[in-house]
């Protein structure tokens, strides 16, 4: 009996797949400030994680109240709401860098105020509710300026790998963050990880901090109401704007059932498979981050949102449809793989086609559209099981989803027709970027 030859194409055939399919490194090579805050971002969002488990489980020892951890959602969103919209105002008026530094210095404060709190003979309540709302403040001040920050240091033709690139450590901080907070938790306590997290803001500083600075445009306009008022004009006048906004809030309020896993995994028998529920969507994500080099080579980014959004409301919709829990996890993976492509597919839009001068206020927009849908879609899904059932509220909201992106899809037929070869304000940033160079050089 003989082997077949081996074939000699088949190696050359793999190392071109993986070439397609592997992140693009181009912004990692050659912009060392982008290697900079990608870095400092990694770093600090692993130990944010620490204190993301610390704050509910200390709330819980001190009250043993299920109300009192969850009322710090409530906290937290007025803050971020507010401080998100002047954050984008701010980010346009001054030095992004600056802000993003000064905001993370704030926010590590603010843990050191935890750890402070932790180390007293009976620690307090009170000052854990204040910090969360003053953490939610910052981060809505901060987040605007990273968002923007990052078509000002990467070349116009490398965003989509950027935001591959960042989503990368994130979700990779979404699996094994969560996961290692609760070991150091367990084995160390909460001060430990109190502590850790400042730590961790300590290194994030000083890698910001070797970055150049990244000043406003020429003319820029003051951080007012006014100015939040004409960031807010722009992206109503930019339909296929307001289709990533309107998509994007209709998935999360119709098919982000994550406030009744708890109910879903009994429903189930399967107490046991609560914490792979909650890993299930990152995991996802993260594979998608993995292999994200196809995506670069996307053009037409409107409709890469709109089939990713209605893979998400399918993919949910079966989860509530399956009888047991493996399938569930399968359908929770996918959910958060084609949350993923929706991801850098809206970031890509933003990035490409928002002038520079505006981009600041729109990232506060933008803000508010990623937020907020996902806090009602909790409210959403509490309500309708009540109504309907578990299982019911969770594949209804699925099916919600697909039918509300088919409508919003027809009601906003520039977010098909987006293309960054052909868009007119894609062409105009990036004529923008190219004139800024070569006065630079």
């Amino acid at each position: 009996m003989t082997s077949e030859p081996p074939d000699p194409e088949r190696q050359p055939r793999l190392r071109a797949l993986f070439r397609q399919i592997r992140p693009d490194l181009t912004p990692w090579r050659s912009s060392r400030d982008f290697r900079l805050l990608w870095s400092s971002g990694c770093v600090s969002a692993f130990g944010s994680f620490l204190t993301y488990v610390a704050v509910p489980l200390q709330i819980k020892q001190l009250t043993g109240s299920s109300l009192a951890v969850g009322l710090v959602g409530a906290v937290e969103l007025l803050p971020l709401i507010v401080f998100g919209l002047w954050g984008g105002a701010l980010a346009d008026a001054l030095d992004r860098r600056k802000l993003v530094l000064l905001s993370e210095a704030g926010l590590g404060l603010l843990s050191g105020l935890l750890l402070v709190n932790a180390l007293l003979p009976t620690p307090l309540l009170w000052p854990i509710y204040l910090v969360a709302g003053l953490v939610a403040a910052v981060d809505g001040l901060q987040r605007p300026a990273l968002d923007s920050l990052t078509p000002r240091i990467v070349a116009h033709d490398q965003l989509t790998a950027a935001f591959a690139l960042n989503s990368l450590y994130r979700n990779a901080a979404s699996v094994a963050g969560p996961a290692l907070a609760g070991v150091i938790v367990a084995l160390a306590g909460v001060r430990t990880a109190y502590a850790l997290d400042v730590t961790t803001f300590a290194v994030s500083l000083l890698l910001l901090a070797r970055m150049r600075a990244v000043p406003p445009a020429t003319g820029a306009e003051k951080p007012s109401l006014r100015a939040i008022v004409t960031g807010v004009k722009y992206a109503w006048s930019r339909r296929d704007l307001l289709g990533t906004y309107a998509i994007d809030t209709c998935a999360m309020l119709f098919a982000f059932p994550v406030a009744i896993f708890p109910f879903l995994a009994s429903d189930l028998h399967a107490d046991w498979a609560l914490g792979l529920m909650y890993g299930a969507s990152a995991v996802g994500a993260l594979a998608v981050s993995a292999t994200s080099g196809w995506t670069s080579r996307i053009h037409r980014h409107g409709r890469m949102l709109v089939v990713s959004a209605l893979g998400w409301g399918a993919a949910m919709a079966l989860a509530g449809l399956a009888g047991s829990i493996w399938p569930v996890l399968l359908c929770l993976a996918l959910a958060g793989g084609a949350d993923q492509i929706s991801g850098i597919a809206r970031s890509t839009m933003w990035n490409q086609s928002i002038p520079d001068e505006l981009r600041g206020r729109l990232a506060g927009v933008e803000l508010l559209s990623y937020s907020v849908g996902p806090q009602l879609g909790q409210v959403r899904a509490g309500g309708m099981a009540g109504l309907i059932g578990v299982r019911g509220s969770v594949w209804a909201g699925g099916l919600a989803c697909v039918v509300g992106v088919l409508g919003l899809t027809a009601a906003l037929p520039r977010l098909l027709a987006y293309d960054d070869r052909t868009d007119p304000n894609a062409a105009a940033v990036r004529a923008g970027r190219e004139a800024t160079a070569a006065l630079a050089a």
